[in-house]
């Protein structure tokens, strides 16, 4: 799909002729309001105490050979371990400059901490709105100030007092999930967890009678609904590359695509509030916390109603089925892990016939297979690359000057990415093994100081709120599928070294590769 993608963007004509006119007057603007502001900049820095971070330095003008790279790894699948690469040959915190504008990039915990938390109100997030509008509209990943306050508070009820729920659902989608795998037969499981994360979201935004529709019908739309959304991801994560040039990344794949995923939930949510109208005419009282009620109570505006649902259909989805997919690869590739796995949940819950269903507190008792969650989330976390935009003239506390101690100034409207893909493999951080799959690094609270050098569902005021939810969903999936299957053997052909494999990078990572296995009941011969 992404070389398809790329050979739409860039068709050699008079488009490209007028792209081009356009790149040097964007660059030309940049140039004269970037000379206006410097003069102000060079008094804050002084004042501070700030120091240059590293330039990671481009070959040609405007840095248009690292554009041309970025777009490179990202039809090779290699962007996250691209940025690894930089951060290591240019340190944790550099800088660069594309088309005339300057932005940043660490994997500083001191800096990230800063961010997200502590000058929370130094950043926003750029040009992530105009960039994400087609697809998310206005929703909570796209919201700020007021906005996005009054929708947090709408998320957070479902992640708080619809626990005993939330569980109840993610058992019986499981247990679906799990009857439909055939032993013994090579299993793509990456799609299987797709379905399932869809599923469990749908239950919590619209409730059973929207999720149970399982006609061919319906199966075909969802299907149709996953394809569209992971191309309009796609286009958003070039977008994302590109800054402000975010309008070139367009055409009619993107068109398609969202008017696919919008049409699909503008149905479901049409569903939802009928279903939601007969129950409360039939009972007159919700016997539970579903968002969709909670929503209409405020609008039913339906463009605000679709907006808000698909941002949390595509983080339901996309963030917990990625790290199932990682976590089963990794246990596969390592079959030291996959047995203590295997073990734990035997001597807690058993296995085959003699098993009973996990309860939340049977899960807590389970430190390994939680330990080698975290580990996938170190190694893979779902969001690896993330941005904000500085509000207001502001630095970051380390990362200039020769030691890299300096504060490093950040110019109004200039970018800081943070790349915790990377960071989370620093060895200074992490060891030397960094870049392996090892579970018992954690044990004994052995990196408890870790801080803001383990980011998998970010920090601060924008922390992922389904954080708990997603841990729960996956450490039931595991361990249940433990129960049915306690035998992964990878397929033959795939490769499943950490680093080497192809990813898909949208705003999720996932794998190019998909996750072929072959799920058995008893030890391979």
């Amino acid at each position: 799909m992404a070389t398809r993608l790329m050979d739409r963007l860039w068709p050699f004509s008079t488009t490209s002729c007028v792209v081009t006119g356009l790149l040097l007057l964007v660059f030309g603007y940049r140039s004269w309001k970037s000379r206006a502001a410097r003069k102000e900049d060079e008094q804050f820095a002084v004042e501070k105490g700030c120091a240059p971070a590293p330039l990671w330095c481009a070959q040609m003008p405007w840095g248009l050979d690292l554009l041309a790279k970025a777009f490179w790894h990202g039809r090779n699948r290699t962007v996250c371990e691209w940025f690894v690469e930089i951060s290591e040959l240019s340190g944790p915190t550099h800088e660069q400059l594309l088309l005339g504008a300057r932005n940043i990039g660490t994997t500083s915990p001191k800096n990230l901490e800063a961010v997200l938390t502590k000058q929370f109100e130094d950043f926003n997030l750029g040009f992530r709105i105009p960039q994400f509008r087609d697809l998310l509209g206005s929703s909570v990943f796209t919201q700020e100030g007021k906005e996005w306050k009054h929708s947090r508070s709408l998320l957070r009820p479902q992640f708080s007092s619809n626990r005993y729920h939330s569980f109840e659902d993610i058992k019986r989608c499981v247990e679906n999930m799990l009857s439909k795998v055939v032993p013994g037969a090579v299993t793509d499981m990456q799609p299987i967890f797709f379905q399932l994360t869809l599923d469990t979201t749908l239950i919590m935004l619209f409730g059973e009678t929207v999720a149970n529709e399982n006609s061919s019908a319906d199966i075909r739309r969802r299907a149709e609904f996953g394809s569209a959304l992971n191309t309009a991801q796609e286009y958003l994560a070039y977008r994302t590359r590109v800054g402000d040039l975010h309008w070139l990344i367009n055409g009619p794949p993107m068109w398609r695509a969202c008017r696919t995923v919008h049409a699909y939930v503008d149905d479901v949510i049409k569903e939802a509030l009928e279903a939601t109208d007969r129950s409360r005419s039939q009972s007159g009282a919700k016997k539970r916390y579903i968002f969709i009620d909670a929503l209409i109570e405020q609008t039913r505006d339906p463009k605000v109603l679709r907006d808000q649902c698909l941002s949390l259909m595509l983080a339901g989805r996309d963030s917990t089925a990625a790290c199932l997919t990682w976590t089963v690869r990794l246990l596969a590739r390592h079959p030291h892990a996959l047995k203590k796995v295997r073990d734990e949940v035997s001597s807690i819950v058993g296995l085959g016939s003699d098993a009973r269903e996990p309860t939340r507190e049977d899960l807590k008792q389970m430190t390994y297979l939680n330990l080698a969650i975290k580990e996938t989330l170190r190694l893979y976390p779902p969001v690896p690359l993330n941005q904000r935009a500085a509000t207001r003239t502001t630095t970051l506390p380390e990362g200039g000057g020769e030691d890299g101690k300096s504060p490093v100034l950040v110019g109004k409207g200039e970018s800081v990415g943070y790349l915790v893909y990377a960071m989370h493999r620093r060895k200074d951080i992490y060891g030397e093994d960094a870049k392996a799959f090892r579970p018992e690094r954690w044990e004994n609270d052995a990196l408890k100081d870790v801080g803001y050098g383990y980011l998998p569902f970010g920090a601060g005021p924008r922390a992922c709120l389904g954080q708990e939810f997603a841990m729960l969903e996956a450490a039931y999936t595991i361990a249940r599928m433990t129960q049915w299957f306690p035998y992964l053997t990878v397929a033959k052909g795939q490769t499943l070294e950490i680093g080497k494999e192809k990813q898909v990078l949208t705003l999720v990572v996932s794998s190019a590769e998909g996750c072929q296995l072959r799920l058995t009941e008893t030890a391979p011969m």
